[in-house]
């Protein structure tokens, strides 16, 4: 069967595989990840299938609409994200009226939060295979021709003699070393050019080490809506399997971006994955994101084994409001944490976030001031995003504290962040302007500049990320207001 997979055209450079989907100041631009994944299970299937990422080709509508009308598939899976979503259900009617026969099943964050919101106003959108959609897709696709059978494929919602039928939730997949190695699907389908991540050397490729998150940030889009509270993870050796295709297949990548929420949820599969890569003196730098729960003698061997940086989200220097976010983490931990990162030689980027429950413009300063505390190499502050399915934007709407008239309001003209929250203490004006304030005072102190004078000094691989970067992301660094 011809299946296309599709990140329709929108901003071009736009992240929507981003836990917040927007054009990133700094030039990152995300790989389609889960699109990619689903395409390594087509693939295994023997399906013709395309892979087309509009934003990060930057293609218009036009181009796009020709590439698909030129390989008129029988099935188009297209990936939505809240900001983009009206943008995502005009380009899938102009599909239709151009295909009218090819089905359309939409997937992604919002389209699985949003179901009956979609699905009785958009009759051009077939079905919409929710969360975790790998092997949904896979059995969509071994049934699409017959009807009567659409009622028994696991994760799929669609209309029916103009009802919503939502079947069953699919089980998320136990095992995720069955999964073909995405790096595979860029080799096939994709140009790892196209992508960048300002935290990781150039060019670069982006894996999963696991799904699932049993922390209980009441923000997070992808354990909420996406891929559950449940931890899977892939056995130490099938990652570094991984590792070694893409060293063998990406000769010039030199660091990879292991971007689960918690990569070391479970140390000794972490300690195991680390022993390999050093008994095998495997020479490729990679970077992951923690918990500051991290500890010391993790920290050590993952230096050895060739991580370079952690990221971790910190996300509040006061302790009340990490415990309203239902964050589960101590300041004293948080410090604790970046004392050892410090001992152990890596490098840790800080994420910040401001507008949770109980922000004040004094809680935002503490923030602030914590981050400059803190020994951090990069760090970025963001006002609270709030997404369909998930308890932040459930607490916000209850409040009556979203100012937005539209999915559109999510982004600003320029496909940036934009925040939609006000509280009683803090509207949304204050909380951009205060991330922005954040930005300046973090970055432009004279300390944080001779530190990252040394880095590019002394680094190429440094130099070349640091400008690359900084080359987008000056512009933002010094607006005002």
């Amino acid at each position: 069967m011809k299946i296309l997979l599709l990140n329709p055209p929108f901003f071009n450079k736009y992240s929507k595989s981003s836990r917040s989907p927007a054009v990133n100041k700094s030039g990152t631009i995300y790989f389609p990840l889960w699109l990619s994944y689903a395409t390594g299970v087509l693939d295994k299937e023997g399906h013709e299938l395309q892979l087309i990422d509009a934003p990060a080709k930057c293609l218009s509508k036009e181009e796009t609409l020709i590439r698909i009308k030129d390989f008129h598939p029988e099935l188009i899976v297209i990936d939505t994200s809240t900001p983009s979503i009206n943008s995502d259900l005009q380009f899938a009617n102009t599909i239709k009226v151009a295909l009218p026969e090819t089905k359309i099943c939409l997937v992604g964050t919002h389209a699985s939060a949003c179901v009956d919101e979609i699905l009785p106003e958009n009759s051009f959108v077939d079905f919409i295979a929710r969360h975790e959609y790998d092997y949904t897709l896979r059995e969509l696709a071994e049934k699409l021709s017959v009807l009567k059978q659409y009622n028994e494929i696991a994760g799929i919602s669609y209309m029916l003699n103009g009802k919503v039928i939502n079947n069953p939730d699919r089980e998320y997949i136990d095992n995720l070393d069955e999964l073909p190695f995405v790096s595979e699907v860029y080799k096939k389908y994709l140009d790892i050019r196209d992508y960048f991540y300002a935290h990781v050397n150039y060019p670069t490729v982006s894996i999963f080490a696991s799904r699932g998150c049993q922390s209980r940030c009441f923000y997070c889009m992808y354990s909420q809506v996406m891929f559950g509270k449940r931890y899977r993870r892939r056995s130490a050796k099938n990652l570094y399997d991984e590792c070694i295709y893409i060293t063998k297949n990406f000769p010039q990548v030199k660091e990879i971006l292991i971007d689960d929420d918690n990569f070391v949820v479970e140390p000794e599969n972490v300690k195991e994955f680390c022993k390999l890569m050093i008994e095998n003196k495997v020479k490729l730098k990679w970077i992951v994101q923690v918990r500051v729960t991290l500890q010391y003698d993790t920290m050590i061997l993952m230096k050895k084994a060739g991580c370079k940086l952690i990221v971790a989200g910190f996300e509040s220097g006061n302790q009340q409001i990490l415990d309203n976010m239902h964050k589960d983490i101590t300041l004293e931990q948080s410090l604790k944490f970046n004392e050892n990162a410090k001992k152990a030689k890596l490098r840790v980027h800080g994420c910040f976030m401001v507008g949770n429950p109980g922000e004040t413009r004094a809680t935002m300063m503490e923030t602030l001031e914590f981050a400059k505390k803190l020994r951090l190499d990069t760090a970025q502050f963001f006002p609270l995003m709030l997404y369909p399915g998930t308890e932040a934007y459930d607490w916000a709407k209850k409040n009556d504290y979203i100012g937005a008239v539209s999915y559109e309001n999510w982004l600003t003209d320029e496909g940036l962040h934009n925040c939609v929250l006000s509280t009683p203490t803090v509207s949304s004006k204050e909380l951009v302007d205060f991330c922005d304030y954040a930005r300046r005072k973090f970055y432009l102190r004279p300390k944080f500049l001779f530190i990252k004078l040394g880095q590019v000094l002394t680094s190429p691989e440094d130099a070349r990320k640091t400008f690359k970067a900084f080359g987008t992301f000056r512009k933002y660094l010094f607006r005002r207001g």
